[in-house]
């Protein structure tokens, strides 16, 4: 790869982490601007990432980026320093910048052409807005010290016009703090003054204690008063000074100075702080800010650092390395060669331990085996680890889509997420974007009612969609839930008998979770015409595919006038699997053990029929059966095993289970799953293929659509499958 092209990914993978915390500010900036004026270091943060993009963008030639960047970072600066408002029009305005730039961005890394006609027509918006005429200049519109304005920034000029305007004091505070904890003193200070009001800027004063500390003067507006912003602050250990208006009156003679405002030690109490204002006269000369430093004893901040990985000092930052995912799954691949060579070398020591008499060397390779087996599983727990992102990253992006769709469809929502900090497999992340989109898209559009629908039914005017995601076990289980109209059963068993999904001598057999799953089957929808946001819902049966190769199945649970909700249960990670080797007829399939509930020796005298179809009796209830034989319509093969013992290995397929028989239970084994090539991908219950040692590769099972398969072959044959919970 030359330098260019791993300049370039550089690029794409910085570019997309900028649209991804965009799109997170985005949201906040709306829930801000719900509730009041918007936050304006929301904006300022904003502002900032797309400055930066523009600089990425132009630096690598990415000449549409570039250009979409620049105006909004043109809107936005206008937006900041009050030429612009933010109302709800524009704030979509920034939300499709924000979607368009990262189109912009998948058609930069796929090579392909971008959307121009996108791109023009939100261009022409983020231009149509005329700017109003620049304010004058806040030293001569406000009566404050010229002086301060000499170093400010146009922008925190604005914020100081902006606070005084709406008749907030202005406060100098003065605090040091050491160069070694500065990172972590100026986020707590932050932490602290934010909800007391609003930090316009940090200006070094050039004194200090020494080459280990520094010295700042921060502006602060705030409605506080002197004496409660001093007993607030305490802990930072500085002094704070109320900073001093220029009076309207006539001007005074040459020799006569401003008065002395009072000069409070941060932690002082009310009433001592009080005295001091008292008994400083207000005609006294004052003294120099910059003087203040020599009038208290000199000393560094005593706010304590924070804890580590709380706050992102500049040295953690720097510890931070990208890893192309690519490089993961090689080192994965390796140390999956390992786990099959210690496979081989477990098997060999068995197959010499009965012969040999040296007590002491075989005890010593067993130790070492444990130890190698516990260093292997660190490895790989490693790389897994290195592999997860948090579900917060995807959630985010539904959040905007939400927001979006809920104005266009004219839906009054509330979305509450939670677990947004569970980790998932990266890959699976990417590949469920699309999936949760057309759901959230359907709970809007086709669960959500209208406001005076609601009203009618008796319930609350706005909506909910709750997304929730949660651990459980080598599982995560994702949940998209609304409190709508709910799925009509009644009109989808109807649609199914229309369309010839289900055999009308099934309909009174029929469950209503059986009927609740038809809304997965290709082509089935309750719409006579399409809707502009979710077409007709015609989708849900790729949403279940798609999550099928992801090796997770979907359920689903409805009712009338009470809501709907969707729960999908997926691997944490696609890298490494634990399986349950087994052959059938000579060939060796491998079953993730996620799948398997457990697996019990069968006799034919167990097995009867039900409807068609093969079932036993296991703990009191009956478990319907499929032979892999029969399935895959398998051939006795060489090493085709010659016992007449069978097993059945119990797997579930989300809330369903179905007994798969074997003919012989090999053992559980760690393995890295490959896809399969172009000949077989396209065949259904196959997940992937796996290298299992000793010149053997086995098949690795996707059970849930091994089951969907098992239903459909009962569909069209007539019987319908019963399966046990």
């Amino acid at each position: 790869m030359s330098e260019g092209e791993k300049g370039k990914l550089e690029f794409l993978s910085e570019a997309e982490e900028i649209i991804e915390a965009l799109g997170r500010d985005l949201v906040l900036l709306d829930e801000s601007l719900r509730v009041g004026p918007p936050d304006p270091d929301i904006v300022n943060d904003i502002f900032r990432s797309v400055h930066t993009m523009k600089g990425l963008a132009g630096l690598f030639g990415a000449t549409t980026i570039s250009q979409l960047t620049h105006d909004l970072e043109a809107k936005l600066d206008a937006i900041r320093l009050g030429r612009a408002q933010l109302t709800p029009d524009v704030l979509d305005l920034l939300f499709r910048a924000v979607d368009v730039t990262h189109r912009l961005l998948v058609a930069e890394q796929e090579g392909k052409e971008p959307p121009v006609e996108q791109l023009e027509a939100l261009l022409q918006k983020l231009r149509g807005t005329k700017r109003p005429s620049a304010a004058a200049p806040a030293s001569e519109e406000l009566d404050l010290d010229p002086s301060i304005f000499a170093v400010l920034t146009e922008y925190e000029e604005h914020r100081l016009r902006t606070n005084v305007e709406a008749g907030l004091r202005i406060y100098r505070l003065r605090v040091q703090f050491s160069l070694l904890t500065i990172d972590a003193s100026l986020e707590q200070l932050k932490a602290m003054a934010k909800p007391h009001g609003e930090i316009i800027t940090y200006l070094p004063t050039g004194e200090g204690t020494g080459a280990d500390s520094i010295e700042l003067d921060i502006l602060m507006a705030s409605k506080k008063t002197l004496i409660e912003l001093g007993e607030l602050l305490g802990s930072l250990g500085g002094t704070i000074i109320e900073v001093a208006k220029r009076s309207k009156r006539p001007a005074a003679s040459p020799t006569s100075e401003p008065p002395e405002l009072p000069v409070i030690e941060a932690g002082t109490s009310a009433r001592a702080a009080a005295e001091a204002a008292i008994e400083r006269p207000g005609t006294r000369p004052p003294a120099p800010v910059r003087k203040e430093a020599e009038r208290r004893p000199q000393r560094t901040s005593s706010v304590p650092p924070p804890d580590e990985g709380k706050i992102a000092t500049v040295r953690s930052v720097t510890q931070t390395v990208r890893v192309d995912i690519q490089k993961l799954d090689r080192l994965m691949n390796a140390v999956s060669e390992l786990a099959i060579v210690k496979s081989s070398l477990d098997r060999l020591f068995e197959r010499i331990r009965p012969a040999s008499s040296d007590r002491r060397g075989i005890a010593e390779l067993v130790r070492l085996s444990r130890t190698f087996d516990r260093q292997l599983e660190a490895m790989q727990q490693g790389i897994l680890e290195v592999r997860m992102v948090p579900l917060g990253q995807l959630f985010e992006r539904l959040t905007r889509v939400a927001r979006q769709v809920g104005r266009n469809a004219k839906k009054q929502f509330n979305l509450v997420v939670t677990g947004a900090e569970t980790e998932v497999d990266k890959l699976i992340v990417e590949e469920l974007s699309d999936p949760l989109m057309h759901m959230m898209r359907n709970a809007i559009d086709h669960g959500i009612e209208p406001a005076m629908r609601r009203l009618a039914a008796g319930k609350p005017e706005v909506g909910t969609i709750a997304l929730n995601a949660f651990q459980k076990g080598n599982h995560v289980l994702i949940e998209l839930e609304d409190d709508g109209g709910g799925i009509d059963t009644e009109r989808v068993l109807e649609v199914a008998l229309q369309k010839g999904l289900i055999n009308p001598a099934d309909v009174r057999s029929t469950s209503r979770r059986d009927v609740l799953n038809l809304i997965f089957m290709p082509g089935l929808s309750t719409r006579a015409q399409a809707g502009e946001i979710s077409g007709r819902g015609v989708g849900m049966d790729v949403v279940k595919t798609n999550i099928a190769k992801l090796g997770g199945v979907i359920d689903v649970q409805s009712e009338v006038g009470i809501g709907t909700k969707f729960a999908i249960t997926l691997p944490i990670t696609l890298a490494i699997i634990r399986v349950l080797v087994a052959e059938v007829e000579g060939h060796t399939f491998a079953i993730p053990l996620a799948n398997v509930r457990e697996a019990v020796q069968l006799s034919e005298s167990d097995v009867f029929t039900v409807d068609g179809h093969e079932a036993m009796t296991l703990r009191g209830s009956t478990l319907r059966l499929a032979r892999l034989s029969s399935i895959f319509e398998l051939e006795r093969g060489k090493r085709a095993h010659r016992s007449t013992k069978k097993f059945v290995v119990v797997t579930m397929a989300g809330s369903a289970r179905i007994g798969l028989i074997v003919d012989l239970l090999v053992g559980g084994q760690d393995v890295v799953m490959k896809a399969l090539g172009s000949s077989l991908r396209s065949v259904r219950g196959f997940a992937g293929a796996a290298d299992l040692g000793e010149e053997r590769l086995g098949l690795v099972l996707d059970t849930p659509s091994l089951y969907e398969e098992i239903v459909a072959s009962d569909r069209r044959r007539g019987t319908v499958a019963r399966p046990n919970g």
